[in-house]
């Protein structure tokens, strides 16, 4: 479809609505707990997932099999999404989805820097951005980081990488790479965005998630024990921080906590913000963050429903079930308990 024209969120909406109905509910996540992946496999086959098992489950089995149907179905769903969209709101839409681009360069980078395999980098790719196939596998054919780099020349990425990649070769840390990406990703995203009735919402959506980005980002660095200021990987657009502020609050997650509860998110946020005191480790943390923001984002498009609201409503509600159903397969493959399965999971 093209963007020109006229846009329809009646008919899009009342699509997302039909799709979300089908979701996994946390109830059917604590089955999946209790089963191993060729359980796991033929559950997920009685669902919206049925297309892709079958299509798959000739040339993959087990986790394998699980992980490409849940990155295929995303990709399939959200094309879809694009398929039905005009106008404005396909724009609105396809902005939002360049953040699977920004999620395969990344996937890439870590591949490469970990020496994975490239079939192992291959099925943790999710195709639903604007990178076709051809991109995205040159880029799996990349050797080195800075082969990656070069590659993206021309893209939204290549400004902020070339930067972030002297920080990478002087402290050999991730980090810079991956919040530079992020960067890109928001200010492209950002860029010419008109606020009005309709995108009133989704703005205010943007900022929440532009501050926890910018809450996890910063942690990340100063725990990465680089000698890089996070203020230089500040992603402008949020309402919570400022940059020189998040540095000195990435030093003290309990002060960062307090911020946040004493900001415009901390009374639907209450329960969450709880969770972020009690993490003690920041993997645990940035979990918190995620229901965190999960919750804030649970209420889209019920004050302005004939928007683009319901619709990223809906992406982050189908991005929680994929990491979700992955996050259990992958556990029950590693041997962990149920608890701890439980535990990695964004449940409510």
């Amino acid at each position: 479809m093209s963007a020109a024209g006229g846009s329809n969120p009646e008919y899009v909406n009342a699509r997302v609505r039909a799709r979300q109905s089908a979701l996994f509910s946390d109830e059917e996540y604590r089955k999946l707990v209790r089963m191993g992946p060729a359980e796991i496999a033929r559950f997920m086959e009685e669902s919206e997932y049925e297309e892709e098992i079958n299509a798959l489950g000739s040339r993959f089995s087990g986790v394998d099999l699980i992980e490409y149907s849940l990155n295929k179905n995303l990709a399939k769903q959200f094309n879809d999404i694009l398929k039905w969209a005009d106008g404005r709101l396909y724009d609105l839409i396809a902005r939002y989805l360049r953040k699977f681009d920004a999620w395969n360069v990344k996937t890439v980078i870590r591949g490469i820097y970990s020496d994975a395999e490239r079939e192992d980098v291959d099925s943790d790719l999710i195709r639903a951005g604007e990178f076709d196939d051809n991109f995205l596998d040159r880029l799996l054919d990349a050797t080195t980081i800075e082969e990656v780099v070069d590659r993206l020349n021309g893209t939204m990425f290549d400004v902020d990488l070339e930067a972030a990649f002297e920080d990478y070769e002087e402290t050999d840390v991730l980090v810079p790479l991956e919040n530079a990406i992020d960067r890109a990703y928001y200010e492209s995203l950002l860029e010419g965005l008109v606020v009005d009735e309709a995108t009133q919402q989704y703005r205010e959506y943007l900022e929440a998630e532009i501050d926890f980005r910018n809450a996890r980002n910063a942690l990340r660095l100063a725990r990465s024990g680089a000698d890089i200021d996070p203020a230089d990987y500040y992603i402008d657009g949020g309402s919570l921080f400022s940059a020189s502020e998040l540095v000195t609050l990435a030093q003290n997650t309990d002060e960062l906590v307090s911020k946040i509860r004493d900001s415009k998110y901390g009374n639907e946020l209450s329960n969450a913000l709880d969770d972020l005191e009690a993490a003690d480790s920041l993997i645990g943390f940035e979990r918190a963050l995620e229901t965190a923001l999960l919750e804030y984002a649970e209420g889209l498009g019920y004050v302005y429903p004939l928007s683009v609201s319901p619709v990223i409503s809906y992406i982050l509600a189908k991005e929680r079930e994929v990491d979700n159903i992955r996050a259990i397969a992958r556990g029950r493959e590693a041997g962990l308990s149920e608890d701890e399965i439980e535990e990695e999971l964004v449940i409510q």
